[in-house]
């Protein structure tokens, strides 16, 4: 096993390909996207409902795994200065274990 760091973004849908993209430019090798639900201080955000209306209304849980705890670092800074003063989200991180290192650097 080898020490990681894991990003947890969630996030409005409509900034997903943005954040993505800032994800891989500050030095991740990957992402993890999945829907979001859930309540919180800016109300509550469903995933039940109509598909067409759903996407474009629902929150996303992205996820990366980097090498370092300083790529963690640049990576939820940068998306805190472009996006959180403008849309919801939330960023946390936690130190994760994995198997394959190699898969997480650059």
């Amino acid at each position: 096993m080898h020490s990681a760091t894991k990003i947890v973004i969630i996030t409005e849908r409509s900034i997903l390909q943005n954040v993505a993209e800032l994800i891989l430019e500050e030095g991740a090798t990957g992402y993890t996207y999945t829907s979001a639900g859930g309540q919180g201080s800016r109300g509550r955000r469903r995933i039940d409902r109509a598909p067409q209306v759903a996407s474009i209304l629902e929150n996303v849980k992205i996820e990366s795994i980097v090498a370092d705890h300083d790529t963690a670092e640049r990576i939820t800074a940068a998306v805190i200065e472009a996006y959180f003063d403008h849309y919801a989200g939330i960023i946390y991180v936690e130190p994760v274990e994995v198997l394959r290192p190699d898969k997480f650097k650059v």
